[in-house]
């Protein structure tokens, strides 16, 4: 492809792959608003659902828990189960994103803006 040009045939193959990375990227944008994952504590007595983009979408408490002495137990336990349902979301951002990449000669540990 335009041969005879020295290094624009190898600039616009990388124009191009550019311009399907930034496409592909915004699917997957919009496909991790649809992904979810759960995140629970307390042996699954409190359960956080969230998207693979992080937004908190469910709380669901086991009502065996609700002793009002025991507040402050219940709000850890509420904390610890959002805490790891974005822990979740990011580990399945990172796997999408290496979905994403996989073939693409990055650079190690380099980061994609909007990610």
């Amino acid at each position: 492809m335009l041969k005879g040009l020295g290094g624009l045939g190898d600039m616009a193959k990388i124009m191009k792959q550019a311009q399907d990375m930034q496409t592909r990227m915004a699917e997957m944008q919009e496909a991790l608003g649809t992904m979810t994952v759960t995140g629970e504590s307390g042996a699954g007595l409190v359960k956080a659902t969230a998207t693979a983009r992080g937004e908190l979408t469910a709380l669901d408490i086991d009502p065996s828990i609700f002793d009002p002495q025991d507040r402050e137990v219940v709000e850890d336990l509420i904390v610890a189960a959002v805490k790891d349902a974005q822990a979740k979301a990011e580990t399945r951002r990172q796997e999408e994103m290496n979905k994403l990449t996989k073939g693409l000669d990055l650079p190690p540990g380099m980061q994609i803006p909007g990610m």
